[in-house]
């Protein structure tokens, strides 16, 4: 029983291994685009920017658990995982010109304007994780 059990372990280490490195250059695309530096206003504690990047992860995460789920390959996989990616720069791009200023707000430690673009990432990642679902 164990062993049927098993039988899928190198499918999920392959996907899991994957969905990190796909999280990872997520993670490293975002702080490019952003004129904001996250991790240096994170580390000296800026709630506005940990909250705008933990909701733009999540926000990548949610359509990425879809495409695992939903894939048919690796490479199906990718492709899935760079729609997301592109799905969540617009919605900062978008957010940046609705909210105004939003880069120089977070580095400022506005929270609102930080929960604000983890709000919108978020939402944009649960309609991408939904669309996915094909």
């Amino acid at each position: 029983m164990i062993a049927a059990s098993l039988q899928g372990l190198p499918n999920f280490i392959a996907y899991f291994l994957a969905s990190l490195v796909a999280i990872g250059v997520f993670v490293g695309v975002y702080v490019l685009i952003t004129p904001h530096r996250e991790f240096d206003l994170i580390r000296t504690g800026n709630s506005a920017a940990a909250a705008s990047l933990g909701g733009a992860v999540i926000g990548f995460t949610l359509p990425l658990a879809s495409t695992v789920a939903h894939s048919v390959s690796m490479l199906d996989m990718a492709i899935w995982s760079a729609v997301a990616l592109v799905a969540q720069i617009g919605a900062y791009f978008l957010a940046s010109i609705l909210i105004g200023g939003v880069s120089q707000r977070i580095a400022d430690n506005d929270t609102a304007a930080g929960v604000t673009m983890a709000a919108t990432s978020i939402t944009i990642g649960i309609v991408n994780a939904a669309c996915i679902a094909y």
